[in-house]
Parts: structure tokens; sequence; C-alpha cells
């Protein structure tokens, strides 16, 4: 058999991936763009702040984000990311009757000085109102309930909300307890606050939108929202408010105008007025001075290359999602695209499945990168076609 005979025939059976190398892609003209410079953020009080694009994880603005920082009741939404998880698989029932134990009751030994729910002690209590209760009122006791529910016991119940937090990506925190109250080896970060923000809007939007109640009455007792924003923004619909005199007045929030969900974290404020004004600051910054644009729609087709070994000559790819960026106005047309395909691209191929990755970058900085599909099914050609096809291979470089 000679050399080219063989060698076809091997590429026939196995096909070799050639050096892949990026190709510019041409972004599309968006409808309207702005050129209005980017100012610096506000300055605040708050000793360490972060504000964060929902879609993308992109910090718009910063101080000290990455420094350790005491989270206060804000660790009450890791708490709810794991209630949430465990409803989701099915370990709990948001109709499940919890008996609220000594501890519970007593708020891990804050009692009554801290937030409470008034829940009645060695009384079973539904877990959807001990939910309401620990994201409206910030019950600890509420809290403390669930986690016993969850985990037997609060401490089994951290070590739960370190595991699902290294899932999440959670670079510096570590927690103790499931209410905030102080212990020194209790800490966060306020961009890792950001991250799990972002992580259970992202994964439980049910759970999510449970944080928009601006009310909730139980055992006689009607106690509102600590999130002030609520009541001034309608644009804002979430997230936690925490206290605590080594951590000051601090807010997590969350809002959404058109495409774009802005999350800010500010941490150590005076008061409680304070850390409302700071957060709708940096929020209204954010919305001013940044837009979304979506780039590319779901099944939208990007780029049609050449399909080898297949009944089509070509392969329709896309991205599996909108791809969607929120950067500084005026900076759209600094954009730069390009893709990576496989290649050679070969039949067959099935409709979602990855043949390629899209990244658009901002003066160098990669922005986004997200995979490339095939948008349709490919069916592999012929004998002859394959056969013909192998042999081109020998002499192109893949394109």
């Amino acid at each position: 058999m000679n050399k080219l005979l063989a060698t076809t025939l091997a590429l026939l059976v196995c096909p070799v991936l050639a050096a892949q190398t990026p190709n510019p892609l041409p972004l599309p003209t968006p409808a309207q763009t702005s050129n209005a410079p980017v100012p610096p953020a506000p300055e605040l009080t708050a000793t360490h702040y972060v504000l964060v694009d929902h879609l993308t994880g992109r910090v718009l603005a910063e101080k000290k984000g990455d420094e350790r920082v005491v989270p206060a009741s804000i660790t009450k939404i890791m708490t709810s990311y794991v209630v949430a998880a465990e409803k989701k698989a099915g370990k709990i029932k948001p109709e499940d009757r919890v008996m609220i134990s000594e501890n519970a009751w007593n708020g891990g030994g804050a009692g009554t000085d801290g937030s409470t729910s008034f829940l009645p002690v060695n009384q079973y209590v539904n877990l959807a109102d001990l939910e309401l209760g620990m994201i409206v009122q910030s019950g600890n006791d509420a809290s403390i309930a669930l986690a016993e529910h969850v985990g037997g016991s609060e401490a089994t119940f951290a070590s739960l909300m370190n595991q699902y937090g290294q899932k999440i990506g959670l670079k510096n925190t570590h927690f103790v307890n499931a209410t905030g109250l102080f212990h020194p080896d209790h800490y966060s970060t306020a961009h890792d606050i950001a991250v799990m923000s972002r992580a259970l809007i992202r994964d439980f939007p049910e759970e999510y939108a449970l944080y928009k109640t601006k009310n909730f009455s139980f055992n006689g007792i009607t106690q509102g929202n600590r999130n002030l924003l609520l009541f001034r923004d309608p644009s804002v619909d979430g997230i936690k408010t925490g206290h605590l005199s080594q951590a000051g007045y601090c807010l997590a929030a969350s809002a959404q105008r058109g495409d774009t969900r802005l999350i800010s974290v500010v941490m150590n404020t005076a008061s409680e007025k304070v850390r409302a004004a700071e957060s709708q600051a940096l929020l209204e910054y954010g919305f001013r001075f940044f837009e979304t644009h979506r780039v590319y729609a779901k099944d939208q087709m990007v780029a049609e290359p050449n399909l080898w070994r297949g009944e089509a000559p070509k392969a329709q790819v896309g991205t599996a999602a909108d791809a969607m960026l929120t950067i500084p106005r005026g900076s759209y047309q600094r954009l730069e695209a390009s893709m990576n395909i496989i290649k050679p691209l070969s039949a067959p191929l099935t409709k979602g499945q990855e043949v390629g990755k899209l990244t658009i970058k901002l003066d160098g900085a990669v922005l986004l990168e997200q995979p490339l599909v095939s948008l349709q099914d490919y069916p592999e050609g012929g004998f002859f076609k394959r056969l013909s096809d192998s042999v081109w291979l020998w002499f192109d470089d893949g394109e």
C-alpha cells in the first residue's frame, strides 16, 4: 500500500486536528452607542466595596474588594444558597415542619439582642416561614433553625456552607455559623459577597425572588425588610443587610434596569442611611456610565466554516447562549472578537456540539469567552465524499 493511500485511509478513520489560530470576527453594529467619558467611581465612606456586573462578574468599581471583612448578617445569603440547593436536591421541602430548638430560639446566644423572628421554642414552624424570617427579618433564630434542620447541627451546616462556597468560587471566605454572629474565623470579602450574590440570583431565581419582600408577619409581629433601597428604587430587588459592632453597617444590593443587572456591596459604613445612600450611589454610577450589549443572540449564526467528510460543504456555528457584555459607555468600537474553530471541522456533528470558542476583548483584556456550537445536525457524507475530503486534507491546512 503506497504512502498516500495509507495516510488517506488513516485520515478517514481518525481525523487529525490542526493547530488552532484565532480568526478575527466582525462585530455587529449596535442599535445605539455613546461616546460619553467614564469618570472614576464616587468616593464612599465604606471601607470596602465592589460594584459588579451580574452577567459576567466583571468588577466595575472597587475599594479593597479582596481584603477580609466581617460579613455580619450578609452571611445569610450563603445560608439561603445552601437551603435552596438542598431543596433542589430533594433533601428538604418548603412544607417541612421544623422543630425550633432552644439554641435556635436563643439566636445562638444572641437572644433578642440580635435580629429575631420571635420563633416559639420547642414548637414546629413551616420551613417556608423560616426562610422569610431569615431573609426579610434577618432572624438569627430562623437561620439557626434552618441550619439545624438541614445539617443536624449549625456546625455541620457551616461545613456545608464552606463546601458550597468552594463550588461557586469563593476565594477568601470561611463560615463558622449560619447567622453572621462574630467569630474570628468567620470572614469574607466584598468581592466574595458579590460572587455568592451572583450565584444565588443565577442558580436559584425562585429563592432570590423572596428577597424583594418588603414586610413579613410571624407570630403576630410584622417586621420590615432592612434593605431601605427596596422602598426607594423600583429596580432594586435584593439582597441583604448586615450589622455588627465589628462590621459596621453593610449592604449587598442588586438592581436590574433593562438587560443590565448590577450588584453592589458596601461594608463598614456608619449607619443604615449611609449604607443605603452609598449603595445607591454605586448602582447609579454603574447604570449611568456602563451599558449592556447583546453581541450575539442564542442560536444566531456567527460563522459558516468548511465542513469536511459531511453531506453539507459548510456548517453553521453560533453561541449556545446569548453573548452579552456590560462595558463602559463609548467603548463598543474598541471591542475585538475572535473565534477558534476546530480544524479540520469534520462530520458527523450534532446540534449543540461544541466546535470552538468565541473570545471578545476590550483593550486587550478578555471580557467574554463562550463556546461555539453546531446549530444543526450534520451527518457524514458517503464513502467517496469522505475519501475525497481525506485526500484534499492531505494538501490543505484545514480551513
